[in-house]
């Protein structure tokens, strides 16, 4: 009885304990929000406090000036971010599937393929004109969807691992007597089994193409066409252009960006969906990736 009682007390205290730990991995983000309310002197004079001196919203008015523009990039960040999460794991589970499938005769080829992609690229300027020359992608919406993020190695070997550790031969094969095809077993049979490892990799490809900043520099000229992350990158550019300009006439004002405030404030206005969304995912994340990453 004592045993089972110091147990229980151990048990607690080491809630508590891992409680508080956790906690202090919101410590940044906090002081990420704080720093995006200080008053801007107070930023360049004291530096990031948990508890500024100063409050001040003139970061977030000065986007809030800008808000139509951050609307039409948050449009276009989550059309990109749905349609390009769907594609792939659709693209990634099929592929992921079909390698994990010991009747496969080109299996160990095809996985040979996928490993030199995680190893090797054609460099910088072969993808730049594979993508804008050849394929056209260039100033089109396709340009954030495509190039680097459709489909990637590591997450075929992870859902190939995943199918093929967890995924019951016998269930396959009672499938395959009662007369379904590939498809069916696939759809039917296979994806209902495979929801953590789905979720695990749809956040990851959720993340990277929320996060992308990189294919919008690279291939986007068209303002119309730029995602949350280019348009914030662009407001933050131009506050320190203005900032560091002398332009006479508008001194006055120029003087009044927070461009140290505004860079905060652009980080939190980019994290905060990824933030409310993440919860949500965070059960199947954590059984898809111990599951996944156990070597088949």
């Amino acid at each position: 009885m004592k045993k089972s009682a110091d147990k229980n007390t151990f048990e607690k205290i080491s809630h508590v304990i891992l409680f508080l730990v956790s906690l202090t991995s919101l410590l940044p983000f906090v002081l990420l929000l704080m720093a995006s309310l200080t008053d801007e002197n107070v930023l360049l004079s004291k530096g990031y406090s948990f508890f500024p001196a100063k409050l001040s919203l003139s970061a977030y008015t000065y986007l809030l000036d800008q808000s139509s523009v951050i609307v039409h990039g948050y449009l276009i960040t989550i059309f990109v971010t749905v349609v390009g999460t769907v594609v792939s794991l659709v693209i990634t589970s099929l592929f992921a599937y079909t390698l994990s499938r010991k009747d496969f005769p080109f299996s160990r080829g095809l996985t040979l393929i996928v490993y030199i992609t995680m190893l090797f690229n054609g460099g910088l300027v072969p993808t730049y004109f594979l993508y804008s020359s050849t394929l056209g992608l260039k100033n089109t919406i396709w340009a954030l969807l495509i190039p680097g993020l459709l489909m990637n190695g590591f997450n075929v070997m992870i859902m190939k691992t995943f199918f093929k550790n967890n995924v019951p031969e016998a269930v396959i094969e009672s499938a395959t007597v009662d007369g379904a095809g590939k498809f069916k077993t696939f759809y039917l049979i296979v994806l209902p089994l495979s929801l953590p490892i789905m979720a695990t990799i749809g956040l990851f490809v959720a993340i990277a193409y929320w996060n992308d900043w990189y294919n919008g520099l690279i291939y986007l000229t068209d303002s119309s066409l730029f995602s949350i992350q280019n348009i914030l990158n662009r407001i933050m550019t131009d506050a320190q252009f203005l900032t560091n300009s002398n332009l006479g006439t508008n001194a006055g004002s120029i003087d009044t960006i927070p461009t140290t405030a505004v860079r905060m404030a652009i980080a939190v206005v980019g994290l905060l969906p990824i933030l409310v969304a993440y919860p949500f995912f965070q059960k199947y994340f954590v059984k898809g990736i111990t599951l996944g990453a156990v070597k088949g």
